[in-house]
């Protein structure tokens, strides 16, 4: 775990979940970076040290030396350094140093929020799963302004098709607050007809599950939905708030990012945004982000990144001489550039301002997935 070259790098993480929020070394080239895993050891041993009522402040290895520091319980710091002579008392006034740092761009709100949403995605995700098990379902889902917002895993195994479908009818549909409509699934049933319920709990934000012939409507929404929901009734409200980046609170990209779209592969969701701080008026107008990375997106899932199980997709004649897909690709216009990594979980489009230099693509665009997805080693 010793670092070279007397470097330091410092770690940022949840403290609640121990989310990776950023990592940052001085002193030692990118191939040293430490990896997701090491990461998670340096947290976990900290976590469990704390379930037994037992503070970890400080630890040190033959080269180099670790310090812990845990503010507000929302932000966990950690510092590995290997220059000579570093001591507890100079690497605590790092980690305090970064904290005040961090609160004087951001604000204290901001980062003890961190943990509230960590906090607010449990205490849903646990109504959810008990609000879908007693309507004697599997598959239910909280919808947010016409998108989806959170499901239980059975939903998520629905076919990427029907869940885009489905969330679009229920957007569709006239608002009343209950609905009982019948549907059939295109992939999964597409000949014996199932119920599709839904039931508003708050303007612009539904429960929907999918059922046999019970339970009632009329028991969902009288008996299910006050019992399972009506505690749930603050995190409901901060799950309607309007969140105009589409990034969790802290999180920043690299400049020139005008627009993004991530998805995650294996959960089959995806976050967007066409307007993330920094990026201010530059450039193209919202609406003209949206369509560019529209059309970018559909043009890279057609001819380069494909779903697994779709056809494939027509080769250009330089493709036919290389046995592997493409990982990256990017293009550029008078208006903008634009590039895309394929990764094992995510895949990543980017748009970007135009005087970006072409040649910092690859190495901006990492840095945004690292910084999105949490994962150090993007």
């Amino acid at each position: 775990m010793g670092e070279e070259g007397g470097s330091v790098t410092l770690l940022c993480l949840t403290a609640s979940s121990g989310v990776p929020l950023f990592c940052r070394s001085t002193g030692a080239p990118s191939k040293h970076q430490l990896p997701f895993s090491v990461i998670g050891s340096l947290n976990g041993v900290h976590m469990f040290g704390a379930n037994l009522d037992v503070l970890l402040t400080a630890a040190c290895t033959a080269n180099t030396h670790v310090v812990w520091r845990v503010f507000h319980n929302s932000i966990t710091l950690i510092v590995l350094s290997a220059e000579e002579g570093a001591s507890d008392f100079a690497l605590g006034r790092l980690l305090d140093n970064t904290f005040s740092a961090m609160v004087l761009i951001l604000g204290l709100e901001e980062l003890v929020n961190i943990r509230n949403i960590e906090r607010l995605k449990k205490d849903l995700r646990e109504g959810l799963e008990a609000f879908v098990a007693a309507a004697e379902s599997r598959f239910g889902c909280l919808v947010v302004g016409g998108q989806l917002a959170l499901a239980t895993e059975p939903w998520w195994q629905l076919a990427p098709q029907e869940l885009l479908l489905l969330s679009w009818l229920v957007g569709s549909l006239p608002p009343p607050t209950a609905r009982d409509y019948p549907i059939y699934l295109p992939h999964g049933s597409p000949t014996v007809p199932h119920r599709l319920l839904t039931c508003q709990l708050l303007p612009g934000l539904e429960a929907c599950l999918i059922c046999g012939p019970s339970p009632a409507l009329h028991t969902v929404e009288t008996e299910l939905v006050p019992r399972f929901w009506k505690p749930l009734l603050e995190p409901l409200q901060a799950c309607v708030r309007p969140q105009p980046h589409g990034l969790p609170p802290g999180t920043t990209l690299p400049p020139g990012v005008l627009a993004f779209l991530l998805i995650h592969r294996e959960q089959r969701s995806s976050q967007s945004s066409v307007q993330p701080p920094g990026s201010g008026g530059e450039g193209l107008s919202p609406r003209r982000r949206a369509r560019a990375l529209r059309h970018f997106y559909a043009l890279v899932a057609a001819r380069y990144f494909p779903w697994e199980g779709s056809p494939a997709p027509p080769q250009e004649p330089f493709q036919a001489g290389f046995p592997h897909r493409a990982r990256h690709c990017y293009v550029v216009s008078a208006t903008h550039k634009a590039y895309a990594i394929h990764a094992p979980q995510h895949q990543l489009f980017l748009l970007l301002a135009p005087h970006v230099p072409t040649f910092a693509l690859r190495p901006l665009a990492a840095r945004a997935l690292q910084r999105l997805t949490g994962d150090a080693a993007c």
